[in-house]
């Protein structure tokens, strides 16, 4: 099992030679790697805890490189992709990019390619942890508003002055006064235009789910 924050690269392929090759290269690297012959097999075991890639044959027995490509996008989880295959054509590449694939080798392929790819990869999975564990702190300190505090916020951030807040509430200014500030430290935004920016972030990701 792979250490909290420590990187993995996942190697799927049914070529044990293939396997073992781009395992010693990745470990010459300090890379750490698992191997699977199937995507079964890869599913069966637990994923890592930090940044990780996927190293993906398109001709797999069972499910294939470039179905569990498109099954892993449907199901939203982003691990980015290195196809490798003896075989490729250019719509199957074009296509495997298309739908996220940071790279699409043809076999043979030189270490140096393969580790620029895994490198490429790596970095694009930790900003999107990133990213994703900023959202989720973002959406843990929304979910500390009141109702009345979240219609104060959105009121709020398209600009709308607090005495129209208030008639459109049917409140006291005063009182949008209160939750503004409220809404601004729970929030932790150090300015409303902070608190724009956090609102079309929440608005952004609503969208996408």
């Amino acid at each position: 099992m792979a250490r909290a924050g420590s990187s993995t690269v996942y190697v799927i392929d049914d070529d044990i030679s293939i396997r073992e090759s781009i395992e010693a290269m990745l470990e010459s690297a300090g890379l750490r790697s698992e191997c699977f012959e199937t995507v079964e097999t890869y599913l069966q075991a637990e994923s890592s805890a930090g940044p990780s890639c996927l190293i993906l044959d398109v001709s797999l027995p069972g499910i294939s490189g470039m179905e569990f490509q498109k099954q892993l996008r449907e199901a939203g989880r982003r691990i980015p992709i290195i196809f490798v295959t003896g075989y490729g054509d250019i719509p199957m590449s074009v296509k495997a990019m298309k739908l996220g694939a940071v790279e699409f080798l043809t076999k043979p392929f030189s270490d140096q390619d393969l580790l620029d790819a895994v490198q490429q990869a790596l970095a694009r999975d930790t900003i999107d942890r990133n990213e994703a564990a900023g959202l989720a702190a973002l959406e843990k300190r929304y979910q500390t508003l009141t109702p009345r505090e979240r219609e104060v916020m959105k009121l709020v951030t398209t600009g709308m002055l607090n005495k129209v807040i208030a008639s459109e509430l049917g409140t006291r200014e005063i009182t949008v006064k209160v939750h503004r500030s409220r809404v601004l430290h729970k929030m932790q935004a150090g300015s409303l235009a902070d608190l724009v920016k956090m609102s079309e972030r929440l608005d952004r990701s609503n969208k996408t789910r």
